[in-house]
């Protein structure tokens, strides 16, 4: 699904003004838990943990591995190819200073929204 610009582009409290773009339904996600968009030419993958959606992008900061063909155990999502768990909300990688990228991310009307700048913690190592 390409992205296109959402009807309602207002800030949240603290942030600047963003073009936050819709990406899916909803819907799509409670079916299968995660949905692969693209986002201005980068894979980004969203998942549907514990109600919360959240969004990294779909290439492991390990070995380039599509995170969209891993698994979510205990909250994390695994990835496919040496079983490196993230949390989805930070992009923290457990037992390791790598950071998966992530986006923002908001639910309205069951439309699924994303900032489409990539966030990754400046405290850890990039790759």
């Amino acid at each position: 699904m390409n992205a296109t610009p959402p009807t309602n582009t207002a800030p949240l409290a603290g942030e600047l003004t963003v073009e936050w773009l819709q990406v899916a339904e909803l819907a799509e996600l409670r079916r299968a838990n995660r949905k692969k968009v693209m986002v201005a030419g980068t894979p980004v993958v969203l998942f549907l943990i514990g109600g919360r959606v959240f969004a990294l992008r779909d290439a492991c900061v390990h070995k380039q591995r599509p995170l969209s063909r891993g698994t979510i155990l205990h909250g994390k999502v695994v990835c496919p190819g040496h079983q490196w768990k993230f949390d989805p909300e930070t992009g923290q990688a457990e037992d390791s200073d790598k950071c998966q990228p992530v986006y923002a991310v908001r639910v309205d009307g069951g439309h699924v929204y994303l900032n489409p700048q990539e966030r990754v913690p400046d405290t850890v190592s990039r790759g």
